[in-house]
């Protein structure tokens, strides 16, 4: 048997397409490049210019926050390795003041340095040299998630959620134990916990994982979602060899294994 699509269906992906396309197209999206090297900043201003972003562009964390305050942006893309203080600590401090998309830049190797940058609140990471259409990319997927998904965690689509005595505050950012005690939640950990609660009892891939919180799909040896899952346990009680709340189904995903009640 053939496979079947639904033409109405189709159609009405095509027209949200079409909506989203005209909606960008009145909107020019405004994104601050945060890199000390005055070559790549230059390629990248004219690169992303081209392609319909305004750019404003500066060279550390001193100029970016004196940016900050005179202008509005839709997308920082910031560098780790800057003179003064470095692009983590921007990040953390970003990520405290706003829910401003970030994507940031590395010239290292080292998973650790991803992992550390998502904890911090990073929605993305991209390692240098990169393809600039790479991080054209990146960024579209990026603002796609922050102007219309309801994953991004928009403020007018928040909810409280109530599983096995915890409570995700999603409006605060916060977890709270059966005990009323509040626990930290790094940006990755609160976003991959806010979509496992929002979809109890179904199994999620790491792909859809990565894509729901950060827009990108897993290499074969990506292991970030796998670091934060065992994060999250920790947090959560949730003894690693037996889980009782975050599953994991062999060859599949994780899954949130309760029930699950919006307060």
């Amino acid at each position: 048997m053939g496979l079947q699509i639904d033409p109405g269906s189709m159609f009405e992906r095509e027209n949200n397409c079409l909506i989203e396309e005209s909606k960008r197209a009145m909107k020019q999206e405004h994104l601050l490049l945060v890199d000390d090297d005055p070559e790549l900043r230059d390629l990248l201003r004219d690169y992303l210019g081209q392609a319909g972003y305004r750019i404003t562009a500066v060279a550390d964390g001193r100029e970016m926050l004196k940016a900050m305050d005179a202008a509005p942006y839709d997308l920082v893309i910031l560098d780790i390795m800057l003179p003064g203080e470095d692009g983590l600590s921007l990040c953390r401090r970003l990520r405290a003041q706003s829910r401003i998309p970030i994507l940031m830049l590395t010239a290292r190797g080292d998973e650790i340095d991803r992992i550390v940058g998502l904890e911090m609140g990073a929605d993305d990471y991209l390692s240098k040299p990169f393809n600039p259409r790479e991080l054209l990319a990146r960024i579209k997927s990026i603002l796609r998630r922050a102007g219309s998904l309801p994953e991004n965690l928009a403020a007018e689509d928040v909810h409280s959620f109530r599983f096995a005595g915890w409570t995700l505050d999603a409006q605060n950012r916060q977890l709270r134990s059966p005990d009323g005690v509040v626990v930290d939640l790094s940006g990755v950990e609160f976003k991959i916990l806010r979509v496992l609660v929002e979809r109890p009892n179904r199994v999620l891939s790491r792909d859809q994982l990565l894509e729901f919180t950060q827009g990108r799909e897993a290499s074969p040896f990506d292991r970030a979602i796998d670091v934060q899952i065992g994060r999250l346990r920790r947090k959560l009680d949730d003894d690693a060899r037996e889980p009782r709340l975050i599953k994991t189904v062999r060859n599949e995903g994780y899954v949130l294994a309760v029930e699950v009640e919006k307060a």
